[in-house]
C-alpha cells in the first residue's frame, strides 16, 4: 500500500515504523534516534525517513551504515522498513538484473565459441596453404635423404634445390625476406647485424655468415656477421 501522506502542510507525518526501529535500537543498546544518527554517521533526516518507511528516498550507503549499526543485513532492513510495493519492485528489478546477467553470460559463451571456431578455421587454412607450398619438399625429401644415406658420394648440390625452392616460396607467401645473402659484404648496421666474433664500428664492412630476416618492417632475426678484416 502507498505511503500515508501528511494531511496538512504543518501536520506531523505518520511514523509507521518508529516502534520497529526503537525495538531494534534497544536490542543493540542505542537509547535514542539522535544516538543512532551519531553511531551510524548519518543525518537525523535519514533516521526520520527510515521511521516513515521512505527507503526509496535513501541512498544505499546510508542503508548499509544503518544495517551495520543495527546488526542486521541490508535485505533484512529493507524487508522490515519498506512497503509491499517497494519490495515487489525490488524483486522484479532483481529478477530482471539476474536475467540480464544470464543473457550476457550466454552471449559471452557464444562469442568465445565463435572465436575458437574461427581460430581453428584460420589455423587449418594456414596449415593447408603451407602444405601446398611445401608439397614438393614433402614428397621428394624423404627419397632424397634416403638416397644420400645410401650413397655418401652424392653431390649435396643436387639435394639443395629440394629444400631451397619450397622454403623460398613459403617465405615469400608470408612476406618474409632475407636481410642479405650469406657471404655478402656490406656496411655494419647494429640494428640489423649481430657480430659473432671480433668488433666493428657502424659503417665498417662486415661479411654475412648467417642470414637474418625481416617481415615487412618488423625485424625477425638479425643477420650474424664478422668483420671483413678477420675473414
Amino acid at each position: 500500500m502507498p505511503h500515508a501522506q501528511c494531511p496538512m502542510p504543518n501536520a506531523p507525518c505518520p511514523m509507521p515504523h518508529a516502534q520497529k526501529l526503537q525495538d531494534l535500537m534497544q536490542q543493540v543498546g542505542i537509547s535514542s534516534f539522535k544516538a543512532l544518527s551519531r553511531a551510524a554517521g548519518v543525518s537525523e533526516r535519514q533516521i526520520l525517513r527510515l521511521r516513515q518507511g521512505k527507503l526509496e528516498q535513501m541512498r544505499v550507503e546510508v542503508l548499509l551504515k544503518l544495517s551495520s549499526v543495527l546488526q542486521m543485513s541490508l535485505n533484512e532492513l529493507i524487508t522490515t522498513f519498506s512497503t509491499v510495493e517497494l519490495l515487489q519492485e525490488q524483486k522484479v528489478s532483481t529478477q530482471e538484473l539476474l536475467q540480464e546477467i544470464a543473457d550476457l553470460r550466454r552471449e559471452y559463451d557464444r562469442s568465445q565459441l565463435q572465436l575458437e571456431q574461427q581460430r581453428e578455421i584460420l589455423l587449418q587454412e594456414l596449415q593447408q596453404s603451407s602444405l601446398q607450398l611445401l608439397e614438393s619438399l614433402l614428397l621428394q625429401w624423404p627419397t632424397a635423404a634416403k638416397t644420400a644415406q645410401e650413397n655418401p658420394q652424392l653431390a649435396a648440390v643436387k639435394i639443395v634445390p629440394l629444400v631451397q625452392k619450397p622454403l623460398e616460396k613459403l617465405l615469400q607467401a608470408w612476406g618474409v625476406e632475407a636481410i642479405a645473402p650469406v657471404g655478402a659484404e656490406l656496411p655494419y648496421d647494429p640494428q640489423l647485424h649481430q657480430l659473432i666474433k671480433g668488433t666493428a664500428q657502424p659503417g665498417e664492412i662486415v661479411k654475412v655468415r648467417y642470414t637474418g630476416y625481416l617481415q615487412g618492417e618488423k625485424l625477425l632475426y638479425r643477420a650474424k656477421v664478422s668483420p671483413l678484416r678477420e675473414s
